[in-house]
């Protein structure tokens, strides 16, 4: 009998490089948080999400939640679309750099669509919040 190979314990599941990771600095985890987002923020909507967003103070970093509501479908479905939310974010996040939280609404169309657009989608509502922003402070 060939001995077995032992498991590679050195891949991305078992590093800490958070390169790719959500630290807890920059999500947004208190039901308080979202709250304050829903009813003080503003909205920008697309085909696949709903984008809610209020700015924070300066020197504060941006922070993102997502909601993906039951009425979306069972639990495998509702992970699956908040995994491609997490991905697109973390490839788009870069595109935002105003201090602001983000939550990001799923609709039940992101579960079927192309990755690339949702990617798309996620990198234009980024690139709305920043010129809002930034035309906010301005008149400032």
């Amino acid at each position: 009998m060939a001995p077995k190979e032992s498991a590679n314990l050195s891949g991305p599941s078992t590093t800490r490089n958070t390169g790719g990771r959500f630290p807890r600095s920059t999500r947004l985890l208190r039901h308080a948080d979202f709250e304050r987002v829903y009813k003080l923020g503003r909205r920008h909507f697309s085909p696949q999400m709903t984008v809610f967003y209020l700015p924070r103070e300066k020197g504060a970093g941006s922070r993102v939640g997502f909601t993906v509501g039951r009425v979306l479908g069972g639990a495998v479905e509702r992970n699956r679309i908040k995994r491609r939310l997490r991905e697109a974010v973390r490839r788009q996040r870069r595109a935002c750099s105003a201090p602001v939280d983000v939550v990001i609404n799923a609709k039940k169309s992101l579960l079927t669509a192309e990755f690339s657009k949702v990617l798309a989608e996620v990198g234009n509502a980024f690139d709305v919040i920043q010129q809002k922003l930034s035309g906010t402070r301005a008149r400032e």
